[in-house]
Formats: structure tokens, C-alpha cells, sequence
């Protein structure tokens, strides 16, 4: 029987993803080891290498087929004297239907249906809607609709006619409103605004990315804390180094060239280090306090956001952080980071400044407790010993969860912060 080839995961989190290319066609020899095809995760892409030795016999799932489920079958290679015709006698597992939303209350809908055909295959693509188009009416068994789509299809003004039923029979249910509001009812809404627009389809990334920020803002119980820090000695000190590594370079590339980001990065972590208590997870049963200092950074990459981690920061030298940092970061926007440096971390840090934001809010990223924003250096006119003076200052946020940090806990992690950035010689230590 045919081999069959499996849509891996990638993380222990991930349920589906992107099948984003075939690097082999059909009839191709494949052996064990060889990359056969290209998977898109929410964060990255990753290549799928072939456990198994044969030839490509069928390929199930089409590149670019989007949610596609894990350990769902995607292709079959044909065996050592195994032809074409051994594929006529493959036929997939039967899938169990699955019960859908709404159908204890409203049976008696579906009695007189033909019941729910089995699946074909193990998983179908989906395929991304080109433009908004009206949907067709579809007949009279598509009206069929639990009454929780009926509820919301009454209340957001969609006919159910005009509605295509992914229950059984063809029953619309829950998910079939919300999809009509997400793709037709937004596209009506649109174009009675504005004669033209584009529409752009969001990214398994940016599917991620919404949904986590969302839970975190909706579920965890976020305060605020602030602070400004003076910057004149961390430049100094920045300075002073970028230059000695640039003189030991002579003609050469210098070893290191320190940002200021990287130099708030071993800030963190030695705060981190004397306040542990910041360094910390809620779940319902316990606390979690990391033992590691491992430092997640945000990173923009096209189509989302990312948060590579420098792990054991607080172990790491400013040049070892500036030169990891670097490395993790482009790679990150090449989409070739591993699972294991983007996914953990204990704290986060998202700096905007050098967009000249001055200050802001992030949100945090679930299950870590705290993200610090920073803002803009800037030259600001401060009050010292009773008189005026210049200073570069720095305008940092701290978003907290209130159920694993304390008040007293995150503003005391901020005073620490603030006394190794106004005082960065003991970053060197």
C-alpha cells in the first residue's frame, strides 16, 4: 500500500497550517532526508523533509492550501514496485463528523435529510475568497440553521437563503454566520463606503497574532506603570565601546556594534536577575517563576510580529547580546527561525523608539506576566538639584499581569531597570 505523508507539527501548539509549496511533482524519486515541501506556521516557514524512500504518487493537498490540519494525510509515495494503480486501492481513513454547534436543540430540523456524506479525504483546502462577491442562494435545504445561527443571522441582517450550511445536510450553523460577517458582510460594508478598496488575506500569522492579543487583553487583568529614564551616561558608554571595537578592528569589521536596544535587553535581565518575582507565569494552580532569564524581544517581519528570544541574558555580555540579537532578528525576517528561539521566554520587551514614539502600552504575551515598552530618547529639560538642565530621557512602560505581579513587585523591578540605565558601567560587569 501507499506510504502516506503526514502534515507535520511544527510546535506542540500547532492544530494546522499553511502548506505553502511542493519543492517535488508527482512521478518524482524521493529519498529519506530529501525536502519534499514547504510549511508555513503562524511564525515561520519551515521545510518538511521525507522519512520514507519511494516515488511521489499522488499529491493530496495543493500548495498554498491554507489550515491545513496535522497528521492530516497531504501525499502518498508509491512503495518499490508499487505502480499507479496501487493508489485506486488507498482510500482515507473515514472521518467522524463532527457534532455541530447548536444540533441537541433542533433535531427535528434535520429527521427528513439525507445525513452528512463522509469525507473524501482526511482534510479539504480552503480556498481564499479573490473578491467580494453577493452569494448565491443555494435552495431551500440550506435554510436549515440551529437556532444559535438563526439568532445571529437575525441580528446582523443576513439572510439565511443566501448562506451555504457546513452542518450536517447541509444545516447552517454558527460558523457559516460568522464567516458570511467576516468575508461578505465586511466586503457589502466596505463597498457602500468607498467605490474601490483591496482586500488583503490574512496570514496564518496574523490569524495567530489577532487571537492571542485579543485573549491577552480580554483575559488577563493588565495595569500600567511608568517611568523616565536619563540616557547621557548609557550613550556615553555606548559610544566608548562601538569606538574601542572599532579600533581593534583596524581595517576590519569591528566584533560587536552595541545598540541601545541591546543595551536595554542586559538592563532587563539583571533586573530580572535581582527581581525574580517579574520573571514569572500565572496558571490556575501555581506561579511559575523562571529559573532562566530568557528574554523575548519583538521583531516585525512582513505579515506580523515575532519575539525571538535571547536566552540566559542575563549570563550573556553585552557584545554576545548584540551579536545574537542580530543574528535572531534576521533570521526572523527571513522566516528562518527554529520553533525553540522564538516560543518560551520569560519577559518581553517591545521598543519603538526608533519609529520616535515617545511613549506607549504593549500587551502582553501570554504566559509571561510583563512586557516592557520602550519609547523615544529624546533631549528633555529636567529639574536637578533646584536647577534646569538638558538631558537625553527615555520613556519606558511597564504592562503588568496583575494576577502573578504585584504592584509593589513590578514597580520595584522598574527602579532597578532605571538604576542599570542610569548607571550602565555595572552592565559591564
Amino acid at each position: 500500500m501507499p506510504i502516506e505523508i503526514l502534515m507535520p507539527a511544527l510546535s506542540p501548539t500547532m492544530t494546522d497550517g499553511t502548506l505553502a509549496s511542493w519543492l517535488k511533482k508527482e512521478g518524482d524519486t524521493i529519498s529519506a532526508g530529501d525536502v519534499i515541501a514547504e510549511i508555513e506556521t503562524d511564525k515561520a516557514t519551515m521545510e518538511v523533509e521525507a522519512v520514507d524512500e519511494g516515488i511521489l504518487g499522488k499529491i493530496i493537498v495543493p500548495e498554498k492550501s491554507v489550515n491545513v490540519a496535522v497528521n492530516s494525510v497531504i501525499a502518498l509515495i508509491l512503495e518499490e514496485g508499487e505502480d499507479k494503480k496501487a493508489l485506486d486501492k488507498w482510500k482515507p481513513a473515514k472521518a467522524e463528523t463532527p457534532k455541530q454547534e447548536g444540533e441537541e436543540e433542533d433535531k427535528s430540523d434535520i429527521t427528513s435529510e439525507p445525513s452528512a456524506a463522509p469525507a473524501t479525504a482526511p482534510m479539504v483546502a480552503a480556498q481564499a475568497s479573490k473578491a467580494p462577491t453577493p452569494p448565491k442562494a443555494i435552495g431551500k435545504a440550506a435554510r436549515k440553521a440551529s437556532p444559535v445561527a438563526k439568532r445571529m443571522a437575525e441580528e446582523n441582517g443576513i439572510a439565511l437563503e443566501n448562506l451555504k450550511g457546513t452542518g450536517p445536510a447541509g444545516r447552517i450553523v454558527k460558523e457559516d454566520v460568522e464567516q458570511a460577517l467576516l468575508s461578505g458582510g465586511i466586503s457589502r460594508n466596505i463597498a457602500r463606503d468607498i467605490s474601490e478598496f483591496t482586500l488583503l488575506e490574512n496570514s496564518s500569522m496574523r490569524k495567530t497574532v489577532a487571537k492571542r492579543l485579543t485573549e491577552s487583553k480580554q483575559q488577563l487583568p493588565h495595569f500600567y506603570l511608568s517611568v523616565d529614564c536619563e540616557l547621557d551616561k548609557l550613550l556615553d558608554l555606548r559610544k566608548q565601546l562601538n569606538t574601542k571595537a572599532a579600533k581593534e578592528a583596524g581595517e576590519g569589521k569591528p566584533a560587536y556594534r552595541l545598540s541601545v536596544n541591546d543595551i536595554i535587553i542586559k538592563a532587563v535581565a539583571n533586573a530580572l536577575k535581582a527581581v525574580p518575582e517579574a520573571n514569572a507565569s500565572w496558571y490556575d494552580d501555581a506561579i511559575v517563576l523562571y529559573t532562566n532569564v530568557d528574554v523575548s524581544v519583538a521583531v516585525a517581519i512582513e505579515g506580523g510580529l515575532i519575539t525571538p528570544i535571547v536566552k540566559n541574558a542575563d549570563q550573556k555580555s553585552l557584545p554576545q547580546i548584540s551579536n545574537e540579537m542580530k543574528s535572531l532578528a534576521a533570521r526572523a525576517r527571513e522566516g528562518a527561525l527554529q520553533p525553540e528561539e522564538y516560543q518560551g521566554g520569560g519577559f518581553s520587551i517591545s521598543n519603538l523608539g526608533m519609529f520616535g514614539i515617545k511613549s506607549f502600552s504593549a500587551i502582553i504575551n501570554p504566559p509571561q506576566s510583563c512586557i516592557l515598552a520602550v519609547g523615544a530618547g529624546e533631549e528633555r529639560v529636567i529639574v536637578r538639584d533646584g536647577q534646569m538642565e538638558v538631558a537625553n530621557v527615555m520613556t519606558v512602560t511597564l504592562s503588568v499581569d496583575h494576577r502573578a505581579v504585584d504592584g509593589a513587585v513590578g514597580a520595584t523591578f522598574l527602579k532597578v531597570f532605571k538604576e542599570n540605565i542610569e548607571s550602565p558601567a555595572g552592565l559591564l560587569l
